[in-house]
């Protein structure tokens, strides 16, 4: 490989000998190489500029009246909070469906910034929202400008969910997915769904699904763990902005042992809480969002990521963890076993562990850095901050790392 590990410059504006460079050592699935070349070769197009909710409109109209039909009504567009990668909006459609004929709903535009905090296909969304809509709740898509053609950047169009992301009078004060109390009454509801839907995700018919957004890897081999690692060690070559020997020393570690793959399933990719809506009254789970990192794969990437202890929190006493702050953890896998009856692998989950945490310092410490430096996005400021967090997980990918070296 060129010899560019703290080469600012080039990482700025890179070159398409640069860009083939690190694409050739580090091999991904089609879809995921397609979308890290697209932004490598935009990357010297400048920053970000936000786009008016009018000019939202405008590019929506345009869509509607040439893929869709003319007969449509748009108001009460707003923006939407929450995330730290996509722009989203919420528009009232009015529309002439082909297939149900007049349909009023309220709409999400989930647009790409520039650059984000995880590149990724909004194809492959679009397709993961369309194959569980119906087995698990999930928004409805309806529309997908895949390339940018009618609006700034690749945008995906869904149905509005409601609900909350965690207790409105939750005392944690600490960002939805990280660490929520949800209180005994609300975690009797939600857990059996929270582990129910996970297994659902994992054994779920992918083959007649029609994907064509994700590669399959193949059972019995290396190659599915090889492609996630991969994809994580490219972007840091990247977006890198310094040298640090503990991450090649976790990329070695994480070569040598890649888990062979028993049996494929779709991975969710991000699946905690504060990725899913619930009502609060009634504690049922309304949406799953954020399919972004969704691929063909272990179901123990699932797994590790979900029990991950930044997720969820220990009782008052530090005798229970709970997973997600929902479900104690030996509940977790244990009624997991049983409603997916598919194993749990303890090895392959302390590997994905590892690889969760190689990624966690990935996007803190190289594409967030990478991303706001250059005004990628409308969440520059957010991304910036995320800069204080690099410290702790290279922590815990040392100290996990100790435990196996």
């Amino acid at each position: 490989m060129m010899d560019h590990e703290t080469n600012d410059a080039l990482r700025d504006a890179p070159t398409k000998e640069f860009i083939n460079d690190i694409a050739r050592q580090f091999p991904v699935e089609a879809e995921i190489d397609k979308c890290l070349i697209r932004k490598m070769a935009r990357r010297a197009e400048g920053p970000f500029t936000r786009t008016r909710l009018g000019e939202l409109e405008e590019c929506f109209s345009k869509f509607l009246t040439e893929t869709v039909t003319p007969d449509f009504e748009l108001g009460n567009s707003r923006w939407l909070n929450g995330g730290a990668s996509k722009l989203q909006a919420a528009m009232d459609l009015r529309w002439n469906d082909p297939d149900q004929g007049w349909n009023c709903e309220t709409i999400v535009l989930r647009m790409e910034p520039k650059e984000a905090l995880n590149i990724n296909s909004r194809r492959r969304e679009f397709e993961l929202l369309r194959a569980f809509h119906g087995v698990i709740p999930v928004p409805k898509p309806y529309f997908l400008d895949e390339e940018g053609k009618w609006f700034p950047e690749p945008t995906l169009v869904y149905s509005f969910a409601h609900g909350v992301t965690k207790p409105v009078l939750a005392t944690t004060g600490k960002v939805a997915g990280l660490g929520t109390d949800f209180g005994e009454e609300l975690r009797g509801k939600l857990a059996p769904q929270f582990i129910d839907y996970l297994a659902k995700i994992h054994t779920f018919d992918h083959a007649s699904a029609g994907f064509t957004s994700m590669d399959l890897p193949q059972v019995g081999t290396t190659e599915n763990a090889l492609w996630q690692l991969n994809r994580a060690r490219r972007v840091w070559e990247e977006d890198t902005g310094e040298n640090i020997p503990l991450m090649t020393v976790a990329a070695n570690w994480l070569e040598r042992n890649m888990p062979t793959l028993d049996s494929v399933s779709v991975v969710h990719g991000d699946y905690r809480s504060g990725n899913f809506m619930f009502e609060e009254e009634s504690g049922t789970i309304t949406a799953w969002l954020d399919w972004e990192r969704g691929h063909m794969g272990d179901r123990h990437r699932d797994l590790a990521w979900t029990t991950q202890p930044s997720f969820g929190h220990y009782n008052d006493d530090n005798s229970i963890y709970y997973v997600c702050g929902i479900v104690p953890e030996d509940e977790f896998y244990a009624r997991y076993a049983e409603v997916s009856g598919m194993t749990v692998d303890q090895k392959k989950i302390d590997y994905y562990r590892i690889l969760n945490s190689y990624q966690l310092v990935v996007g803190t410490l190289a594409t967030a850095y990478r991303v706001s430096r250059l005004g990628k996005t409308h969440q520059d400021v957010l991304l910036a901050r995320l800069r204080a967090l690099p410290p702790a997980f290279l922590r815990n990918l040392s100290q996990l790392l100790s435990e196996r070296l």
